[in-house]
């Protein structure tokens, strides 16, 4: 394993307590603002010092509490790159991108040429971090951390400081970064799409513990709880009340669902919006349009089960063509047994 992670951490009355292990790929912590994501990364770089625990990568044991090895930041070989990129505003931008060698003791002038180069950054050369954009900014900030060939990369909301125009851009980029890197990369976000498209693991976290974890297809395919559910995309989430071995209730949809079988520690169901459909079959329900919802490119159309008043409505997302094509007042709607996600707290 290229990164091995079992810490844990007091401040206050947060308890960061994390454990990971992943190879050559990229990993990303995917959780809402104060769970705990930023201060695993800095555990790892050496910035924070966990209370016990142990930190290894590809062999090389960066802190062990047990045997008492802490290493320095410096000594752990780690790229960061942070939210505000940590650029210095009086250097340049190749003077900025030397200052990742300055432990090597410098470059020549080949290799930083052939850096800036292949992040297109040559005719920024002597630009200051203020005069430039902030998408050459962040390959200004990658540029510097490869240069110094470290053995990990981690990337802290790395789109999280751009406009939204530039992220998709931005994160096409990182993603040829990381292809290139060739080694373990952990990132950081509170983003679902961006975490599916550049990771191969995922890690959900919840006040400073990892609630699931799994390849990413695995996670969102089956997210397990409620958390990682919600923080995977799924809006439509409901206590279950469970009638017996194949039936059970969502009590805020007032629904009754037929399954094939229900896990014994199932206290929700969540339904992803887009896997709803038209049609018949099994749990299939007459429900009544409480609100349409227009997105830029969908309608979110709100549900309501037609013979009960006081029940919660549910969400039903659909493209524009196809709700203009089907829309009604009252709707028929087929919810498949494979859409439905088991969850527990």
């Amino acid at each position: 394993m290229s990164l091995v992670l079992d810490i844990e951490k007091q401040l206050g009355n947060f308890h960061l307590k994390t454990a990971v292990k992943c190879g050559n790929e990229v990993l990303s912590l995917l959780g809402a603002s104060g769970c705990g994501k930023s201060m695993t990364l800095k555990c790892i770089a050496g910035i924070e010092k966990p209370d016990r625990g142990r930190i290894v990568v590809d062999g090389n044991v960066l802190f062990d509490s047990e045997q008492g090895i802490n290493l320095s930041v410096q000594k752990r070989h780690v790229g960061m790159l942070f939210q505000n990129y940590a650029l210095f505003p009086n250097m340049t931008v190749a003077t900025n991108i030397r200052m990742g060698t300055r432990r090597e003791g410098g470059c020549d002038e080949a290799t930083l040429r052939s850096v800036m180069e292949r992040f297109g950054l040559l005719e920024a050369a002597d630009l200051y971090p203020h005069q430039i954009s902030g998408g050459q900014q962040q390959r200004t900030a990658l540029a510097r951390i490869l240069i110094s060939k470290p053995d990990i990369l981690l990337l802290d909301e790395p789109f999280s400081a751009l406009d939204s125009h530039l992220r998709f851009r931005m994160e096409e980029e990182v993603r040829s970064v990381i292809r290139s890197f060739g080694k373990t990369v952990v990132l950081v976000s509170h983003n679902r799409d961006e975490v599916f498209r550049l990771s191969d693991q995922v890690a959900i976290m919840q006040d400073g513990k990892i609630d699931r974890i799994g390849k990413k297809t695995e996670v969102f395919r089956d997210p397990q709880t409620v958390n990682a559910a919600t923080l995977t995309g799924c809006k439509n989430i409901s206590p279950v009340k469970i009638l017996d071995a194949h039936h059970f209730l969502a009590t805020d949809w007032g629904l009754t669902f037929c399954v094939s079988a229900i896990p014994e520690d199932a206290g929700y169901v969540g339904i992803r919006m887009h896997f709803i459909c038209p049609g018949e079959g099994e749990n299939t329900f007459a429900c009544s349009v409480t609100e349409e919802i227009e997105n830029p490119f969908s309608y979110t159309v709100m549900l309501k089960k037609s013979d009960k008043e006081h029940v919660r409505s549910f969400g039903w997302e659909l493209d524009k063509e196809a709700w203009k094509e089907f829309r009604k007042k009252d709707v028929i709607v087929h919810i498949p047994e494979t859409s439905l996600h088991f969850l527990k707290k």
